[in-house]
């Protein structure tokens, strides 16, 4: 059965993606940056209150996923924390100039990880050639590769995703960006083990004064006071979607 990871940009809606059925957690903050490395405290509340798998990701800033030596090694102090709290897995990625997959850094990474699963994240869908660095990302025991089949949304890039899915001989290909409850059984029909969703909706903030004309963001017309959350409810949605083909499937 098709298993699905939802991408969390903190700990209560790691929570709701657990009690809706969520069979893996991508953990992140930033959801305007596409996801950012989560913070110690947010970290150690995930080891305390989650029993299903926690990814984390490992991304110390937006942009692109081109480092300099100083970011690496943040990198690498934070995969350290997170395998020293025990997490099952990382989720991380990095390109050279040209593009590329940075073999070095990502051996050094894999040594680090000591048994750790490693996704390789959506930078795969900026690099060079996909079917290169999925042999690449194959040879230095990459565990997945989240990817929208080098196209804006995974639907867009679901023949890319297929083909990727045939030739892999060892990462599992995992569908990302704009997976919906609504296109979901594209990806299912399409033979792809797993599939990531933000599963998400907005939710108004509590504050009842609210403060006119200032933003913390320097897009002014940010709206400070809803955020995304995971959607429960979607969530239980898509998963039983995934349990009814599988039933159909045997």
């Amino acid at each position: 059965m098709t298993k699905l990871e939802i991408c969390c940009y903190g700990i209560d809606c790691a929570m709701t993606a657990q009690q809706s059925g969520a069979d893996r957690v991508e953990l992140c903050s930033a959801p305007r940056e596409g996801g950012l490395t989560p913070s110690a405290g947010v970290l150690e509340a995930a080891q305390r209150e989650l029993s299903i798998p926690v990814h984390p990701i490992v991304r110390p800033r937006g942009g692109d996923f081109c480092y300099t030596a100083q970011e690496f090694e943040v990198m690498k102090s934070d995969v350290a924390l997170m395998r020293e709290l025990g997490f099952p897995g990382v989720v991380i990625g990095m390109l050279d100039e040209d593009a590329h997959v940075d073999i070095a850094r990502m051996r050094q990474i894999m040594a680090l990880c000591d048994g750790m699963a490693v996704t390789f994240h959506r930078a795969f869908d900026l690099c060079h050639s996909p079917k290169k660095s999925l042999e690449v990302l194959a040879d230095l025991g990459i565990a997945r590769i989240l990817t929208s089949g080098q196209q804006q949304s995974a639907e867009a890039g679901i023949a890319l995703l297929r083909e990727l899915n045939e030739l892999s001989t060892g990462p599992i290909i995992m569908a990302g960006a704009g997976v919906r409850l609504s296109n979901l059984q594209k990806f299912i029909d399409s033979g792809l083990q797993e599939v990531h969703s933000s599963a998400s909706r907005l939710v108004a903030s509590p504050m009842r004064y609210r403060k006119a004309g200032v933003s913390m963001c320097s897009e002014a017309e940010t709206d400070e006071f809803s955020r995304t959350c995971v959607d429960g409810d979607v969530v239980e949605a898509m998963k039983s979607m995934m349990e009814m083909t599988a039933v159909r499937v045997a």
